[in-house]
């Protein structure tokens, strides 16, 4: 049985499957066929599948629907006719995507207590803590994220931070049907602007923060926030926790109809609070303060930002009544997530990690506490993504250069854009930025090289920007390329005799 998709569906007459979208849908051609599943690529189309072939930004999917159909697809859903098929039109396919897609597959998050985490950082911490306190707590659990997807059958690695709709009910009626209880999965913006978790409801939303992020795809702040903020609407979403250290987490907490908790790190306001915060090279502890608690925690996870992301996960189990002392204890237990502040030793007499931080927030939050660890020096490999915001390169740049003692600029992924221009709008706002020594090293490895060679007792290194990301894009190239790995080995030949 797959993580990903039930054993069984029951079929449902393709006649009835046009009545479920309502008024608005014309079906061309015969209504005889039976679905039994929905899939939007037709690449992964099994039979009795009903192919939904969507506006792309290259090309329609229509003009894959000989594919899907050799694969077995029974009909088509788009704007269009395809002529190959019996279609299902309808003026936004993927919009009404997602509830039909629940719709056949038994509307499965309605069984589910699934608990959605949106915000710019700390969105996947928070759901494997959440992930951790549910197991611990003995919650049969399921795990949704831009890293991983994991069941009680097995785990795959994920494509993108959320589902897209069809692949997003897929997973979650197979998590029903092999016995989970409760999802903690990660909502992206896109998800949301993108209508791919229509159809799921959400027995708490969760909200960690909002700083500048994905304006290459979103408009302006505000529109960011405004598709954030859709994971709480009435209907979608039973109980919200919000985290208030921000302007928009207190727009938001003023704003939802929904019940809610609030959290903070740093004001006692909020409804579950932290006090005595301190985080040091073995983990971080605080006082839990608020939902009828007060107890200390040792996370074993490093630097002071899992502070909010533990307030964020505890907040949203206290609001379904989930056991918070086993739940606390199973995230205390925790001692790691893929490409966060992952630390990587091989016996060198100096600190070094890897992790995720790609907008200034995150280096803000991260940078002090990578300089606490060390009276010598900090040593950050960064870089940029290609095809994203470019006003966000040079104060990356900046903000490290603020920060460490040397900055050396790489490529992280540039897509489709010039590497050297990329690496220059990083490396200006360095040299602008700071202090830092500042170096230019397009290689990844040999710049991951260069740090280590640098380094001396006592000193940091940090590898920032891509996290767990396996791969390298160079245009149609892609590259595999893992920074732990990496890391790892320039490590180990810096040890070499």
């Amino acid at each position: 049985m797959s993580v990903d998709c039930p054993r069984w569906n029951p079929p449902k007459p393709l006649r009835e499957v046009v009545r479920s979208l309502g008024r608005s849908a014309e079906l061309v051609g015969s209504g005889d066929a039976a679905v039994t599943g929905v899939n939007q690529d037709s690449r992964l189309v099994r039979a009795g599948d009903l192919y939904a072939a969507l506006p792309g930004q290259h090309r329609h999917g229509v003009a894959f629907a000989a594919e899907a159909a050799s694969h077995g697809a029974v009909a088509v859903l788009s704007d269009r006719e395809c002529g190959v098929l019996p279609t299902i039109v309808v003026d936004d396919p993927r919009r009404a995507l997602g509830p039909l897609a629940s719709w056949i597959y038994g509307d499965p998050s309605g069984s589910l207590d699934v608990y959605g985490v949106t915000g710019t950082n700390g969105k996947t911490s928070t759901a494997y803590l959440l992930d951790a306190g549910l197991r611990a707590a003995g919650v049969a659990a399921g795990l949704v994220t831009g890293i991983t997807v994991r069941g009680p059958n097995g785990s795959r690695t994920a494509i993108r931070t959320t589902p897209e709709a069809c692949e997003l009910q897929q997973t979650l009626a197979a998590f029903t049907e092999q016995g989970t209880d409760a999802v903690a999965m990660e909502v992206s913006s896109h998800g949301l602007a993108l209508y791919r978790i229509d159809g799921t409801f959400f027995r708490v939303g969760l909200f960690t923060n909002l700083a500048r992020d994905h304006l290459d795809f979103h408009p302006d702040m505000d529109a960011y926030f405004a598709a954030k903020a859709r994971l709480f609407d009435p209907g979608r979403c039973a109980t919200a926790a919000i985290g208030i250290d921000d302007e928009f987490g207190r727009r938001l907490a003023a704003a939802v109809t929904v019940p809610r908790l609030t959290f903070s790190s740093t004001t006692v306001a909020a409804d579950i609070h932290a006090s005595a915060v301190h985080a040091d090279e073995g983990g971080t502890s605080f006082t839990l303060q608020g939902a009828a608690e007060r107890k200390s925690v040792r996370l074993r996870l490093l630097g002071v930002h899992q502070v909010d992301n533990a307030l964020a996960a505890i907040s949203a189990l206290a609001a379904r009544g989930v056991d918070l002392d086993a739940a606390i204890a199973g995230m205390e237990n925790l001692d790691t997530v893929p490409g966060r502040l992952e630390a990587v030793d091989v016996g060198q007499p100096f600190l070094a990690f890897v992790d995720y931080m790609h907008n200034t927030a995150g280096q803000r939050r991260l940078f002090p506490y990578l300089r606490s660890l060390t009276r010598g020096r900090v040593f950050a490999v960064v870089g940029a993504t290609g095809e994203r915001d470019p006003g966000k390169r040079a104060p990356l740049g900046a903000t490290a250069a603020c920060f460490a003692d040397t900055v050396i600029v790489t490529d992280e992924s540039p897509y489709s854009e010039d590497a050297g221009r990329l690496r220059e709008d990083v490396a200006r706002g360095a040299r602008a930025g700071g202090d830092a020594e500042v170096l230019v090293v397009p290689d990844r490895a040999e710049a991951i090289l260069t740090a280590v060679g640098l380094a001396g007792p006592g000193d940091v290194v940090v590898v920032a920007g891509r996290g767990h990301d396996p791969v390298q894009e160079y245009g149609g190239h892609r590259r595999v390329f893992d920074d732990r790995v990496a890391l790892r080995e320039a490590l180990l030949r810096l040890a070499a005799p």
